[in-house]
C-alpha cells in the first residue's frame, strides 16, 4: 500500500478520483456531505446500541450514544443520570 493513501482497500485510481470529486465540490456540497456521513454513523451507531440493548427505551438509547460519542467522562457531566445505567 502507497503510505499516501487513504485506505487499504481502494485501487490508488479510484482513490484519486475520490479525491478529485471532492476537490470539485463547492463548500456547502462538502458540509452536506459531512452531515450526512455523520447522520449515517449515529443511525450505526443507534442500531448497535439497539442490538446490544434489546430493551432499551428511546431515552437509555441515547445516554449509551452519548457514552460511545462524548466520551464516560464528558456523557456523564452532561447527563447526569447515566450514573444509573447498567454498564454491563
Amino acid at each position: 500500500m502507497n503510505p499516501n493513501q487513504l485506505t487499504g482497500d481502494s485501487s490508488e485510481d479510484a482513490e484519486r478520483r475520490l479525491v478529485e470529486s471532492w476537490r470539485a465540490m463547492s463548500p456547502s456540497q462538502k458540509v452536506a456531505l459531512a452531515v450526512t456521513m455523520s447522520q449515517k454513523m449515529r443511525d450505526l451507531a443507534l442500531a448497535g446500541i439497539r442490538q446490544r440493548y434489546p430493551l432499551a427505551m428511546p431515552r437509555e438509547q441515547l445516554l449509551r450514544l452519548a457514552i460511545l460519542t462524548l466520551g464516560p467522562e464528558l456523557a456523564l457531566a452532561a447527563y447526569p443520570e447515566i450514573a444509573t445505567l447498567d454498564r454491563s
